[in-house]
């Protein structure tokens, strides 16, 4: 009776454990994963350089202290945590963008440019912002924020603008306040 007893417990036992075996799948990598694609970025790179360039012309060239990479996420991004300065060549004229901080978003062609954001552009005018967008795709830079625009003859204040990348088509959403300088 005993040893039938055994037999059981043995049967039992061996039954759960091939039963625990058989059921684990090898989920390792997946567990791997977990922290990298929720928070961290696929890659850093410091001093960037890059050129955007259309038949043979460099068209814009963007430099940046530190770049992150979060090209894993499902809306893809750059996140720029150093600033960067965006460099706009239109028939050997150019256009300068600075900002403290900008994250460039893959699928829409979009940056998004914060802090301390300065614009000067080929006719010297200079347009202070906290935020703006460039949409690289339709060379557009526009804000819903407030903005000082400081050209030779005056200055304009105001909240929300369009332009185009060259600033030949400047529509300012609502002008505040204008102030004419004596030349």
């Amino acid at each position: 009776m005993k040893i039938q007893n055994i037999h059981k417990l043995n049967f039992i036992v061996t039954t759960f454990v091939v039963t625990m075996f058989f059921s684990c799948k090898d989920n390792f990598k997946e567990v791997q994963q977990i922290g990298v694609l929720q928070n961290a970025p696929v890659g850093v790179a410091e001093n960037i350089n890059l050129k955007y360039t259309d038949s043979g012309k460099v068209k814009a060239n963007l430099l940046s202290p530190k770049m992150k990479d979060y090209s894993n996420r499902e809306f893809a991004f750059q996140e720029f945590p150093d600033g960067i300065k965006l460099l706009l060549f239109d028939k050997g004229q150019k256009s300068t963008i600075l900002s403290d901080y900008a994250i460039s978003y893959d699928q829409n062609d979009l940056i998004d440019l914060q802090r301390n954001v300065i614009i000067v552009t080929q006719q010297n005018d200079s347009i202070f912002a906290n935020q703006l967008y460039y949409d690289q795709k339709n060379e557009q830079i526009f804000t819903n924020e407030a903005f000082r625009m400081v050209s030779p003859t005056k200055i304009i204040t105001g909240n929300g603008f369009n332009s185009d990348k060259d600033f030949k088509h400047f529509e300012a959403l609502e002008v505040t306040g204008i102030i004419y300088l004596d030349e």
